[in-house]
């Protein structure tokens, strides 16, 4: 491709809103145009990048026994409603009406229209198992687009989905999908963590995520380094303890003692001179729930110790919740509560699911709210002084916190999840009836499994990783051209055009991408250019070059040059580019699945 006939535009400076350097440098090289928020276009150099990165998942699943299918954007609700997220997925699900009347949504994610196709395929055991991928557009109507391609609310992702007899040969095909994703990604130049995570909308009895670590990752990660422990915040658990001094302390009498003013655990544990973790601390939410098919509210009251967070998600899903939000001071003080002040102690049961922390329970005399402003309990024990209706894990993981495996203190890491992968089960080819003939004849539901990846999201984490203070540093598995070839030629010196030209040719005959700098530019707005665009190796032709008979090549990631003779030199560049793609694949590992 000749530069001067290329549709883009490079930027000198990036726009406000871009706050991430991938967002930045993306914009800048002008691979991507914001249409709208959360929604971009893909310019040719863009869409180039996005296409390998495409073909790297096709040859990955094509290995696994995958096979290709395209499913519509748009899907009727109906299926929604048999497979009840319709009523579980609140404004991210974008509706829409027919002029028929009929009710439709933009699919964020594909499972029930892949569960009745499937039902309407398989009937026999002898068809399974059996995986299914797409890659196509989805839309989720994310109320905060941010960082460019890394949360957008229109995407393109690969998603496969497996079938399966039983749950044993899902088992066995989980592992293969693991490992492939291990090898999309470092094909793609970029290395990545898999971490255990929360199933969420997608339900299902275990889920991988597979992060790339950074800085500006929206994921906390815990990770233990002596043991090898990795989990999304989101279900990170940890060894917990009472404290060696409180195994043998007995209840002592309730106590009310004067707060004046004292209402946060911080200002608390000052005030009375204890650590927070003599403290217990209250929540008061309101949670959504699914009774006699009507979504229900119920005030939920949560005790945690001082010194630990509320993890919503382990509460979510303990209570089988469809979402939580903040209780008002108003619904807090209909219960008999306090907000500042709040304990479960003389409040009105009946109204409230009380809920603790398993730790509290076993952490005697604790300082918590009176339910008057300006007064706390000293003592106060879990099961004498309060009895709870659950007594389970709801307090998220922190750095330095015992790993549950080893014990060893954990570290917190950010992330960007870049893939997903899922054991669905039968939760969603019950409902759809996507049923089969066992081996027995008898009907059964498939087990299934869902694995995916944002294309976009892949590309931005990859610039995260691989740029420096000129611009992007692409990998040359995914760099949208190999080599960018720059002409130093003016109107004195068409020998160097002529050269330029015939290099041009020589390597599209050798089937070698190639960018063509033919621009009527200066020297340094090429140069420029060709550091933000990031293509990874670099050959100019000067005037010094021609007449020494030598090309000037330099990659991307490196200060280095080596001058080319020009005899052969389709030759010679094809080398560099199979040792860049060699020391890619030099990279990949394989990966236990843990």
């Amino acid at each position: 491709m000749r530069m001067s006939k290329l549709f883009f535009q490079t930027l000198r400076e990036a726009p406000a809103d871009a706050e991430v350097r991938s967002h930045q440098l993306m914009v800048r090289a002008g691979l991507v145009r914001q249409v709208a928020a959360g929604i971009f276009a893909y310019t040719p150099l863009g869409l180039r990048a996005k296409k390998k990165i495409e073909a790297i998942m096709r040859e990955e699943m094509d290995a696994i026994g995958g096979q290709e299918i395209v499913m519509p954007v748009v899907q009727p609700a109906a299926l929604w409603k048999r497979s009840g997220r319709w009523y579980e997925i609140g404004d991210d699900l974008a509706r829409l009406t027919d002029r028929g009347g009929r009710e439709l949504v933009l699919g964020m994610t594909h499972e029930e229209v892949i569960t009745d196709l499937a039902a309407g395929v398989i009937s026999s055991y002898r068809q399974l198992p059996l995986m299914l991928y797409q890659i196509q557009t989805k839309f989720r109507d994310e109320p905060r687009p941010r960082g460019g391609l890394i949360r957008v609310r229109e995407f393109t992702m690969k998603d496969g989905y497996s079938f399966h007899a039983d749950h044993a040969s899902l088992d066995a095909y989980y592992p293969l999908i693991y490992q492939a994703y291990f090898n999309i990604f470092g094909r793609a130049g970029l290395e990545v963590i898999a971490v255990e995570s929360d199933t969420g909308m997608m339900g299902g009895t275990m889920a991988h995520e597979f992060m790339a670590l950074t800085a500006v990752g929206e994921d906390t990660l815990l990770l233990c380094d002596e043991c090898g422990y990795k989990a999304n915040r989101q279900v990170a658990t940890f060894v917990k303890s009472e404290g060696a001094e409180r195994k043998v302390e007995e209840a002592l009498p309730l106590e009310e003692i004067a707060t004046p003013g004292v209402d946060t655990i911080a200002a608390l544990a000052s005030f009375l001179d204890i650590p927070k973790s003599r403290t217990a601390k209250a929540i008061f939410l309101v949670a959504t729930r699914e009774e006699d098919g009507q979504d229900k509210e119920q005030f939920v009251f949560v005790i945690v110790r001082g010194d630990m967070d509320l993890n919503e998600t382990k509460l979510t899903n303990a209570l089988k919740a469809r979402h939580l939000r903040p209780a008002q001071p108003a619904e807090i003080r209909a219960v008999g509560a306090q907000p500042g002040y709040g304990s479960p102690v003389g409040i009105q049961r009946e109204r409230v699911l009380l809920v603790v922390d398993d730790l509290i329970a076993r952490s005697p005399n604790l300082v918590a709210g009176a339910n008057r402003e300006g007064w706390h309990y000293k003592n106060v024990n879990c099961g004498r002084d309060y009895k709870p209706d659950l007594a389970l894990d709801v307090v998220a993981a922190a750095e330095g916190y015992p790993c549950p495996i080893c014990r060893a203190p954990l570290r917190s890491a950010r992330g960007v999840e870049v893939g997903n992968i899922f054991k669905l089960g039968t939760k969603y080819s019950q409902v759809m009836e996507a049923t089969f003939l066992d081996e027995d004849g008898k009907n059964a539901p498939m087990v299934m499994g869902c694995y995916g990846i944002g294309s976009g999201r892949l590309i931005a984490s990859v610039i995260e990783k691989h740029n420096d203070e000129n611009g992007i540093v692409w990998p040359i598995t995914i760099a949208p051209y190999r080599v960018y070839l720059v002409s130093l030629a003016t109107k004195r010196t068409p020998e160097v055009t002529e050269v330029a030209e015939r290099i041009y040719a020589q390597l599209q005959e050798a089937g070698i991408e190639v960018l063509y700098d033919d621009r009527d530019e200066r020297a340094g707005v090429k140069f420029n250019d060709a550091d933000l665009l990031g293509i990874p190796i670099r050959l100019t032709v000067g005037t010094r070059g021609v007449k020494n008979g030598i090309a000037e090549l330099k990659l991307r990631r490196s200060e280095e040059s080596l001058a080319l003779p020009l005899a052969d030199i389709a030759h010679q560049v094809q080398a560099t580019v199979d040792a860049e793609t060699a020391r890619i694949l030099a990279a990949l590992v394989t990966e236990p699945l843990t």
